[in-house]
Protein backbone atom coordinates (compact mmCIF):
# COMPACT_ATOMS: atom_id res chain seq x y z
CA UNK A 1 0.00 0.00 0.00
CA UNK A 2 1.73 3.04 -1.24
CA UNK A 3 2.90 5.86 1.96
CA UNK A 4 1.28 8.68 2.70
CA UNK A 5 3.03 11.65 0.88
CA UNK A 6 3.98 14.02 3.97
CA UNK A 7 4.72 17.19 2.20
CA UNK A 8 1.86 17.02 0.28
CA UNK A 9 -0.39 16.26 2.85
CA UNK A 10 0.77 19.17 5.03
CA UNK A 11 1.00 21.55 2.38
CA UNK A 12 -2.83 20.89 1.73
CA UNK A 13 -3.65 21.18 4.90
CA UNK A 14 -2.09 23.94 5.80
CA UNK A 15 -3.37 25.66 2.96
CA UNK A 16 -0.10 26.17 0.71
CA UNK A 17 -1.11 26.17 -3.10
CA UNK A 18 1.91 26.64 -4.71
CA UNK A 19 3.69 24.05 -2.50
CA UNK A 20 0.98 21.52 -3.04
CA UNK A 21 1.34 21.75 -6.68
CA UNK A 22 5.08 21.26 -6.72
CA UNK A 23 5.05 18.32 -4.70
CA UNK A 24 2.10 16.92 -6.92
CA UNK A 25 4.10 17.18 -9.93
CA UNK A 26 7.37 15.72 -7.85
CA UNK A 27 5.38 12.98 -6.60
CA UNK A 28 4.49 12.33 -10.27
CA UNK A 29 8.02 12.57 -11.44
CA UNK A 30 9.18 9.54 -8.95
CA UNK A 31 6.07 7.26 -9.99
CA UNK A 32 3.17 7.98 -8.12
CA UNK A 33 -0.36 7.86 -9.82
CA UNK A 34 -2.75 10.22 -9.60
CA UNK A 35 -4.95 8.09 -7.55
CA UNK A 36 -2.48 6.90 -5.10
CA UNK A 37 -1.85 10.74 -4.19
CA UNK A 38 -5.35 11.76 -3.76
CA UNK A 39 -6.48 8.72 -2.21
CA UNK A 40 -3.18 8.55 0.49
CA UNK A 41 -2.74 12.11 0.36
CA UNK A 42 -4.84 14.14 -0.96
CA UNK A 43 -8.38 13.53 0.58
CA UNK A 44 -7.09 12.38 3.81
CA UNK A 45 -5.90 16.33 4.13
CA UNK A 46 -8.78 17.51 4.16
CA UNK A 47 -10.59 14.87 6.08
CA UNK A 48 -8.04 16.05 8.61
CA UNK A 49 -8.85 19.71 7.67
CA UNK A 50 -12.52 18.57 8.23
CA UNK A 51 -11.65 17.09 11.45
CA UNK A 52 -10.18 20.06 13.13
CA UNK A 53 -12.79 22.40 12.18
CA UNK A 54 -15.13 20.07 13.64
CA UNK A 55 -13.52 20.15 16.85
CA UNK A 56 -13.11 23.99 16.47
CA UNK A 57 -9.01 23.82 16.13
CA UNK A 58 -9.79 25.44 12.30
CA UNK A 59 -12.23 28.10 11.26
CA UNK A 60 -13.51 28.55 8.20
CA UNK A 61 -10.49 30.67 6.41
CA UNK A 62 -8.37 27.82 7.24
CA UNK A 63 -10.98 25.39 5.73
CA UNK A 64 -10.54 27.40 2.44
CA UNK A 65 -7.74 27.64 2.03
CA UNK A 66 -7.07 24.27 2.34
CA UNK A 67 -9.80 23.40 -0.12
CA UNK A 68 -8.32 26.08 -2.29
CA UNK A 69 -4.78 24.16 -2.27
CA UNK A 70 -6.79 20.83 -3.14
CA UNK A 71 -8.04 22.28 -5.77
CA UNK A 72 -5.46 23.76 -7.73
CA UNK A 73 -3.44 20.30 -6.66
CA UNK A 74 -6.26 18.59 -8.21
CA UNK A 75 -6.33 20.76 -11.31
CA UNK A 76 -2.98 19.12 -12.07
CA UNK A 77 -4.59 15.43 -12.05
CA UNK A 78 -7.59 16.63 -13.70
CA UNK A 79 -6.15 15.77 -17.33
CA UNK A 80 -4.72 12.54 -16.29
CA UNK A 81 -7.08 11.15 -14.79
CA UNK A 82 -9.51 11.97 -17.72
CA UNK A 83 -7.05 10.08 -19.90
CA UNK A 84 -6.80 7.38 -17.61
CA UNK A 85 -10.94 6.81 -17.60
CA UNK A 86 -10.93 6.83 -13.29
CA UNK A 87 -14.30 7.20 -12.45
CA UNK A 88 -15.22 9.62 -9.52
CA UNK A 89 -16.94 8.36 -6.64
CA UNK A 90 -20.11 10.46 -7.58
CA UNK A 91 -21.19 13.40 -9.63
CA UNK A 92 -22.73 16.50 -7.92
CA UNK A 93 -24.42 19.34 -9.29
CA UNK A 94 -24.66 22.54 -6.90
CA UNK A 95 -25.42 26.02 -6.68
CA UNK A 96 -26.98 28.67 -4.81
CA UNK A 97 -30.63 29.39 -5.82
CA UNK A 98 -32.73 31.49 -8.05
CA UNK A 99 -32.83 35.20 -6.98
CA UNK A 100 -29.77 34.33 -4.47
CA UNK A 101 -26.02 36.00 -5.62
CA UNK A 102 -24.33 34.73 -2.41
CA UNK A 103 -21.70 31.65 -3.32
CA UNK A 104 -18.97 31.83 -0.36
CA UNK A 105 -20.36 28.94 1.44
CA UNK A 106 -21.61 27.26 -2.03
CA UNK A 107 -17.69 27.46 -2.84
CA UNK A 108 -16.50 25.91 0.10
CA UNK A 109 -18.85 22.94 -0.15
CA UNK A 110 -17.69 22.22 -4.14
CA UNK A 111 -14.32 22.69 -2.86
CA UNK A 112 -14.42 20.01 -0.22
CA UNK A 113 -16.76 17.88 -2.11
CA UNK A 114 -14.12 17.77 -4.70
CA UNK A 115 -11.65 17.22 -2.85
CA UNK A 116 -13.52 13.94 -1.36
CA UNK A 117 -12.91 12.67 -4.63
CA UNK A 118 -16.72 13.66 -6.16
CA UNK A 119 -17.08 15.38 -9.72
CA UNK A 120 -18.71 18.62 -9.20
CA UNK A 121 -20.70 20.65 -11.76
CA UNK A 122 -21.04 24.19 -10.03
CA UNK A 123 -23.66 26.66 -11.61
CA UNK A 124 -22.92 29.34 -9.50
CA UNK A 125 -25.33 31.61 -8.40
CA UNK A 126 -28.67 32.61 -9.16
CA UNK A 127 -29.80 29.07 -10.64
CA UNK A 128 -33.21 28.54 -11.87
CA UNK A 129 -34.81 25.06 -11.45
CA UNK A 130 -34.61 24.69 -15.20
CA UNK A 131 -30.68 25.20 -15.06
CA UNK A 132 -30.54 22.68 -12.24
CA UNK A 133 -32.50 19.97 -13.90
CA UNK A 134 -30.70 20.18 -17.39
CA UNK A 135 -27.42 20.06 -15.62
CA UNK A 136 -28.38 16.79 -13.52
CA UNK A 137 -29.64 15.17 -17.12
CA UNK A 138 -26.60 16.46 -19.02
CA UNK A 139 -23.82 15.37 -16.65
CA UNK A 140 -26.06 12.33 -15.09
CA UNK A 141 -25.23 13.36 -11.34
CA UNK A 142 -27.06 11.46 -8.25
CA UNK A 143 -26.97 14.70 -6.15
CA UNK A 144 -27.85 18.04 -6.46
CA UNK A 145 -27.01 20.77 -3.65
CA UNK A 146 -28.50 23.61 -3.47
CA UNK A 147 -27.46 26.85 -0.99
CA UNK A 148 -29.21 29.97 -0.05
CA UNK A 149 -28.71 32.50 1.96
CA UNK A 150 -31.81 34.56 1.98
CA UNK A 151 -34.68 33.26 3.66
CA UNK A 152 -36.43 35.51 0.80
CA UNK A 153 -34.96 33.02 -2.00
CA UNK A 154 -35.67 29.44 0.40
CA UNK A 155 -38.76 28.79 -1.58
CA UNK A 156 -36.61 28.03 -4.64
CA UNK A 157 -35.12 24.63 -2.75
CA UNK A 158 -39.05 23.89 -2.86
CA UNK A 159 -39.52 25.04 -6.33
CA UNK A 160 -36.83 23.16 -7.77
CA UNK A 161 -37.44 19.56 -5.84
CA UNK A 162 -41.18 20.00 -6.85
CA UNK A 163 -39.68 19.91 -10.66
CA UNK A 164 -37.81 17.25 -10.03
CA UNK A 165 -40.78 15.29 -9.42
CA UNK A 166 -42.36 16.63 -12.29
CA UNK A 167 -39.57 15.51 -14.55
CA UNK A 168 -39.79 12.15 -13.03
CA UNK A 169 -36.46 12.22 -11.47
CA UNK A 170 -37.26 12.59 -8.33
CA UNK A 171 -36.22 9.08 -7.33
CA UNK A 172 -32.80 9.45 -9.28
CA UNK A 173 -31.51 12.54 -7.82
CA UNK A 174 -30.19 13.11 -4.06
CA UNK A 175 -31.09 16.36 -3.13
CA UNK A 176 -28.74 18.23 -0.50
CA UNK A 177 -29.33 21.91 1.08
CA UNK A 178 -27.62 24.77 3.37
CA UNK A 179 -27.17 28.00 3.88
CA UNK A 180 -27.17 30.22 7.25
CA UNK A 181 -31.19 30.44 7.47
CA UNK A 182 -31.65 26.63 6.19
CA UNK A 183 -32.60 24.26 8.79
CA UNK A 184 -33.20 20.51 9.49
CA UNK A 185 -36.88 20.98 9.82
CA UNK A 186 -37.08 22.73 6.47
CA UNK A 187 -35.29 20.19 4.40
CA UNK A 188 -37.83 17.32 5.95
CA UNK A 189 -40.62 19.91 5.09
CA UNK A 190 -39.40 20.88 1.39
CA UNK A 191 -38.47 16.88 1.20
CA UNK A 192 -34.93 16.80 0.79
CA UNK A 193 -33.24 14.20 1.74
CA UNK A 194 -30.42 15.97 3.76
CA UNK A 195 -29.40 19.13 5.00
CA UNK A 196 -25.85 20.45 6.55
CA UNK A 197 -25.35 23.21 8.13
CA UNK A 198 -20.85 23.33 7.12
CA UNK A 199 -18.51 21.99 4.32
CA UNK A 200 -17.38 19.60 5.79
CA UNK A 201 -21.06 17.56 7.36
CA UNK A 202 -21.69 17.97 3.64
CA UNK A 203 -18.91 15.94 2.35
CA UNK A 204 -19.86 12.97 5.10
CA UNK A 205 -23.35 13.54 3.80
CA UNK A 206 -22.89 13.38 0.47
CA UNK A 207 -20.60 10.57 1.05
CA UNK A 208 -23.63 8.38 3.00
CA UNK A 209 -26.13 9.60 0.35
CA UNK A 210 -23.83 7.82 -2.10
CA UNK A 211 -23.02 4.78 -0.46
CA UNK A 212 -27.08 4.17 -0.26
CA UNK A 213 -27.22 4.78 -3.71
CA UNK A 214 -24.87 2.09 -4.27
CA UNK A 215 -26.14 -0.15 -1.90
Amino acid sequence: MPERNEALFNAILTGKNVDAKKFVQEALDSGSTPQDLIADSMIPAMDEAGARFEAHKFFVPQLMIAARAMKESLAVLSPLLAASGSEPIGKVVIGTVMGDMHDIGKNLVASMLEGAGFQVIDLGTNVTPEKFLKALQDNQAEILCMSALLTTTMPAMRKTIEALVAANMRDSVRVMIGGAPVTQSYADEIGADGYSDNANAAVTLARRLIAQISS
